[in-house]
């Protein structure tokens, strides 16, 4: 089976039901599977260490998972328009990742959640895609002719999957919102089937 790496940060758990539901659209293409990953928290002041393995949630990225992966989805919460610290920091460290060329030519994709419907969502979608870019992977977003994409009255874009949550936090995934983030995940796994059967 050909792994596509869904990799995220989650602050409250919704970043976290969207990889999940990126994974399943990963895993509806055949000889395909998901392998979820996330990044530990950072803070400014460190006085103990992250364990190194999550207390729940999916287990942190390491080295091999970049190596082995035929395709790469981010996901992040958005901060002022932009990615995550979390993500950001880790993205920092790929260095030789970047100098051997382990990530190009690999379809990636990205996806976010926002407390307003005005949020950044775009924008951070974007600043995720623009490391991706330097390490030579292929973007794929999610087209029209996804009749959820012009159809939702919540997240979705064309630069990827995205969720509304409300102020408050509490606003659960609307159907279309699950739909594209389906969707994204299968376009990725589809890609990265036929650029593995090329090979």
């Amino acid at each position: 089976m050909s792994e596509v790496l869904v990799l995220y940060y989650s602050r409250t758990g919704k970043v976290a039901q969207l990889a999940r539901l990126v994974a399943r659209g990963v895993e509806e293409v055949p000889g395909m599977s998901a392998r979820l990953r996330s990044v530990p928290p950072v803070a400014a002041v460190t006085e103990m260490a992250q364990p190194p393995v999550p207390e729940d949630g999916a287990p942190y990225v390491s080295p091999e998972d970049l190596q082995t992966c035929t395709g790469l989805i981010l996901g992040s919460p958005t901060r002022f328009g932009n990615m995550a610290a979390p993500l950001k920091h880790f993205i920092d460290t790929l260095g030789a990742e970047w100098a051997s060329g382990t990530l190009a030519g690999k379809p990636a994709g990205v996806f976010t959640s926002t407390s307003t419907m005005h949020g950044g969502q775009e924008s951070t979608l974007l600043s995720m895609m623009l490391p991706l870019f330097h390490h030579g992977m292929l973007m794929v977003g999610i087209p029209f002719t996804e009749v959820a994409l012009n159809r939702t009255t919540t997240g979705g874009t064309p630069y990827g999957a995205s969720h509304v949550d409300g102020a408050s936090g509490d606003r659960p995934i609307s159907e279309d919102e699950k739909i594209l983030a389906r969707c994204l995940g299968k376009r990725v796994a589809e890609i990265s089937s036929r650029l593995g059967a090329g090979a």
